[in-house]
């Protein structure tokens, strides 16, 4: 019974990171995709309160799960795929703690340019590039880190 808990809670982590990721990504460009500054304040708040709530949650959840299916079911923390999904969530996190920030920077320039009734400035558009810029690497880790949690390959 533990171990059916422990992995469905670790399944469940790794279905939020992934689904959140996905999600927030793509109403955050959809929302940038019309360059309105009322829209994409708006749709800024809700990313940057998903992240919070949904990314942050699962994000911290994820290592303690996986120790302990780790634990119950005898693998030990050296298994090569292991590490590398290890090895992998530490760069998910190098690149999500920034796009975070950015998240906020991004939707408070937007809120301000909607509320002068302006454009958006081009730190907006800077910071925006940077953003899907460092959002694509962390995404694409954290489908590899699923792909071996499935597969567990010998590496």
């Amino acid at each position: 019974m533990t171990y059916a808990l422990l992995l469905y809670a670790h399944v469940i982590g790794a279905c939020v990171l992934l689904g959140t990721g996905a999600g927030i990504a793509f109403f955050f460009v959809a929302s940038n995709h019309w360059g309105n500054p009322a829209m994409i304040g708006h749709v800024g708040r809700i990313v940057v309160l998903a992240d919070t709530i949904f990314t942050a949650t699962a994000a911290i959840i994820q290592p303690i799960t996986g120790y302990f299916l780790a634990r119950e079911v005898g693998w030990s923390l050296t298994e090569p795929w292991l590490l590398a999904s290890l090895a992998l969530y530490v760069i998910v996190g190098a690149f999500w703690l920034p796009v975070v920030w950015i998240q906020i920077q991004l939707r408070d320039i937007a809120l301000k340019a909607a509320q002068d009734r302006i454009a958006l400035p081009m730190r907006y558009k800077r910071l925006y590039r940077i953003w899907l810029l460092l959002g694509v690497p962390a995404f694409i880790s954290v489908l590899l880190i699923v792909l071996l949690m499935l597969t567990k390959p010998v590496l």
